[in-house]
C-alpha cells in the first residue's frame, strides 16, 4: 500500500520544485538574502499544504487539469453582506438553493473576520485573521457553507485584508505595549520628520474624513502610518516576518475552503520614502510570492486584485504569462464609465474607455459589475472629456446632482459619499435600481416610470453580461431591491453613506420574485432570462473577439463579438428617446430576446432598452 504522506511529498515536491528558483531569486532579492525567513517561508508552506483536506485537494487537481475553469460563459457571481443577506454563515447556507435558482456558481462573501465594532471600516480593519466576527459564525460554520458551495459547483470569495491591520489586532496591542518586535511590523516613527517628508508625496485617501496618513499613537508615544483609517494599522512588508504570516493567514483561509482570494488595497502594500506609496515594483515582487505559493499549497485558488484604478495601472497586476500575478481583476473603469453615460445619454466615454478594454490580450479576466459594496467614484478619462466641453469640477458636480435627484425631471435617487466641497468632489451611493430611478417611480406610483426604470435596469444588466469576463451582482438587485434610509437612525452607520446600498434583504420581496406581475418577478425573471441567453451561446465566451461597433448615434453603444462559428451585434440605447443604431451587417440575424429574425440593418431600439442579435454558421444555427 502507498504511504499516503510519501504521496503527498512528492505532489508538493512537484510543485515545489516548480517555483523553487524564481521564488527563492525574488524573497532574497526582496529581503536581503535572509536565508532563514526564505527557509521558514518554505517550511510553512509545506505545513499548510499537509493541513489541506482530500475533498480540496481532489478539487486542486480538477482545476489544475483545466486552468480555465474560471473563464466560461457560465460564470455568474453574486457580492453579499453575510449579515444582510441572511443573518450568519448558516442563514447563507440555509439559501443555498436560492443562490442555485440565481444562477450563482461565484459566492462573494464581504468581510467577515472579526473587527472591532464602530470601527472596522465595514469588516475591513480586522483584528484577528483567522476567527470569524462571532456575530456571523466561526470557522468551521465558514468551512461547511464553502463544502456545501463546492457540491453545487459554486465557488467562494472572501477578502484577504493584507495592507493593514486593526489597531486592536494582537501586533497592534503588542507594539503599542512598546514590544520592538511588534512595532516593526508597522511603521513606528519617534517624531515627525520622517511621516512629514512622506506626507510630501503620499496622496491622502480620505481628505476629508480622514486626513493626512498618520497618526498619533499615545500609549506607545510614537507615529504610526495610518494610510485609510487612524484604526487601520499599515502592515510593514519590507519585514519579512510580515509576508511570511500573513501569507500564512491567506493559506489558513484557503484551507477553510476559500477559492477566490480577494487582495484588498494590492496596490498599496509597499511603502517607499519619496514616493506616492501606490503600485511600487515591489508590490509586484509581493504578489508573485503569494501567486506561487499559492500554487504549491492550494493551486485550485484564484487571486483576485482590488486595483481601483484605470486600465493602464490595473492590467500590471495581471503580470506575464510566464510570471503571472493575478488571476482577475476589477474592471472598475467600465463601471464609473457606464453610470456617466447613463446620466448624460452620450456613450462616446465608454466607447472609448471599452476600445481600450477589448484591446487587451483575451487572457486577461475581469470581473464586471453595475454595484458594489462600495461608492461610485468619479475617475472618468477628464482629457478625453475636455475634448466635448465636460471640464472635471463641474462635470462631477452634474453627476452628482443627477444621482441625487436634484436636477429636474431625473429620478435617480442616491446620496453623496465623502463630499469635499472645496475641491468640489463627491463620491455616489445608491443601489442599482434606486439609481435607475425606480425608487422615485414606486413613490409616486407611475406606471410609466416603473416601466422606463425596469427597462433601464435590465439594458444595463444585458450590457453587464456582454462584456467579457465575470459578471458580478450586487445581492438585491436580482429583485430591484432600493435604497436603505434606516441607516442614517444607526450612530455607528450614519457617517457613512454607504450603507445605503447596504440593506437587509428583503425575503418578503424575494418571495414575490416569480409573480409575474411584480417588481420583483419582472427584474428576477428577466435577468434569469439573460442569464440564460448568456449560458447557451458560445459567443458570450471570454475568449471571443469583441470590438466596437459603430451606430452612428451617440446615444447607443454598439459591441461586436464573434466566437466558435456565432456572431453577436450587442445595441444598448442610453437615451430616454427611441433611437436608430445605423448599422448594415450583411448576415442574417435572430433576435435572441423574441427568437425571431431580425435585419441587422438600421435597428430600431426603444428608449433605454437593447437589442441582442445573434447570426451563426453552426450547424443547425441561425444563419
Amino acid at each position: 500500500m502507498t504511504d499516503p504522506e510519501s504521496k503527498y511529498k512528492k505532489e508538493f515536491a512537484a510543485r515545489f520544485e516548480r517555483h523553487y528558483d524564481e521564488l527563492k531569486w525574488l524573497y532574497c532579492e526582496l529581503y536581503d538574502n535572509d536565508e532563514q525567513a526564505f527557509d521558514y517561508f518554505c517550511s510553512m508552506l509545506y505545513e499548510y499544504y499537509l493541513q489541506r483536506k482530500p475533498a480540496l485537494r481532489a478539487l486542486d487537481k480538477k482545476r489544475e487539469a483545466d486552468p480555465d475553469w474560471y473563464k466560461n460563459n457560465a460564470m455568474l457571481g453574486i457580492l453579499m453582506y453575510t449579515n444582510c443577506f441572511a443573518g450568519d454563515l448558516k442563514g447563507v447556507a440555509s439559501h443555498i438553493d436560492y443562490l442555485q435558482e440565481c444562477g450563482i456558481n461565484y459566492l462573494h462573501l464581504m468581510p467577515l473576520l472579526e473587527s472591532p465594532e464602530g470601527r472596522s471600516d465595514g469588516g475591513y480593519a480586522v483584528s484577528d485573521f483567522r476567527k470569524v466576527d462571532p456575530a456571523l459564525g466561526t470557522m468551521e460554520d465558514l468551512a461547511d457553507l464553502a463544502d456545501a458551495c463546492h457540491k453545487r459547483n459554486m465557488s467562494v470569495c472572501l477578502d484577504f485584508v493584507m495592507n493593514h491591520t486593526s489597531e486592536d489586532h494582537e501586533w497592534a496591542k503588542r507594539a503599542r505595549a512598546g514590544e520592538k518586535e511588534y512595532q516593526d511590523r508597522f511603521f513606528f516613527y519617534e517624531d515627525w520628520d520622517i511621516p512629514s517628508r512622506f506626507e510630501e508625496t503620499v496622496p491622502q485617501v480620505f481628505p476629508e474624513t480622514a486626513p493626512g496618513n498618520f497618526s498619533w499613537c499615545e500609549e506607545a508615544g510614537k507615529i504610526v502610518m495610518t494610510t485609510f483609517w487612524p484604526y487601520q494599522w499599515d502592515l510593514n512588508y519590507a519585514n519579512p516576518v510580515v509576508f511570511n504570516d500573513m501569507t500564512a493567514n491567506m493559506l489558513y483561509l484557503c484551507n477553510h475552503g476559500v477559492d477566490i482570494i480577494r487582495l484588498d488595497a494590492v496596490p498599496y502594500i509597499w511603502k517607499e520614502l519619496g514616493t506616492n506609496c501606490r503600485n511600487l515594483p515591489k508590490v509586484h515582487t509581493l504578489v508573485r510570492l503569494m501567486r506561487m505559493a499559492a500554487e504549491i499549497v492550494c493551486p485550485g485558488t484564484l487571486l483576485l486584485g482590488e486595483v481601483v484604478m484605470e486600465p493602464s495601472k490595473v492590467v500590471p497586476y495581471f503580470g506575464t504569462v510566464e510570471k503571472p500575478e493575478c488571476h482577475m481583476l476589477y474592471n472598475v473603469t467600465t463601471m464609473a464609465s457606464t453610470w456617466h453615460t447613463v446620466a448624460t445619454k452620450d456613450v462616446r466615454l465608454l466607447r472609448h474607455q471599452l476600445e481600450t478594454v477589448f484591446a487587451l490580450p483575451r487572457e486577461y479576466t475581469f470581473l464586471n459589475y453595475l454595484r458594489c459594496h462600495d461608492d461610485i467614484g468619479w475617475g472618468l478619462d477628464y482629457d478625453f472629456l475636455s475634448h466635448y466641453d465636460m471640464e472635471q469640477i463641474p462635470h462631477k458636480k452634474y453627476l452628482n446632482d443627477y444621482f441625487t435627484g436634484k436636477i429636474y425631471g431625473v429620478d435617480s435617487r442616491g446620496e453623496l459619499y465623502n463630499d469635499d466641497p472645496v475641491l468640489g468632489d463627491a463620491r455616489m451611493c445608491g443601489t442599482t435600481a434606486s439609481l435607475c430611478g425606480l425608487e422615485a417611480a414606486c413613490y409616486e406610483k407611475n406606471e410609466a416610470k416603473i416601466d422606463r426604470a425596469i427597462r433601464l435596469d435590465l439594458m444595463l444588466h444585458a450590457f453587464l453580461f456582454t462584456q467579457s469576463g465575470i459578471p458580478v451582482l450586487y445581492s438585491g438587485d436580482e429583485i430591484g431591491q432600493l435604497n436603505d434610509y434606516t441607516y442614517h437612525e444607526d450612530p455607528l452607520k450614519r457617517q457613512d453613506s454607504r450603507y445605503l446600498h447596504r440593506g437587509d434583504l428583503s425575503w418578503e420581496d424575494v418571495a414575490k420574485r416569480t409573480e409575474d406581475d411584480t417588481i420583483q418577478g419582472r427584474i428576477f425573471q428577466g435577468l434569469l432570462e439573460l442569464e440564460n441567453i448568456r449560458k447557451a451561446h458560445d459567443v458570450f465566451e471570454t475568449a471571443a473577439d469583441v470590438w466596437i461597433v459603430e451606430p452612428y448615434n451617440d446615444h447607443i453603444l454598439g459591441i461586436g463579438r464573434y466566437y466558435n462559428g456565432e456572431k453577436l451585434i450587442a445595441l444598448f440605447n442610453f437615451s430616454e428617446e427611441d433611437e436608430t443604431a445605423w448599422v448594415n451587417e450583411p448576415e442574417d440575424y435572430i433576435d435572441l430576446m423574441t427568437g425571431k429574425p431580425r435585419p441587422a440593418k438600421a435597428v430600431g431600439v426603444p428608449a433605454n432598452d437593447f437589442a441582442w442579435l445573434l447570426t451563426s454558421w453552426k450547424e443547425g444555427g441561425e444563419s
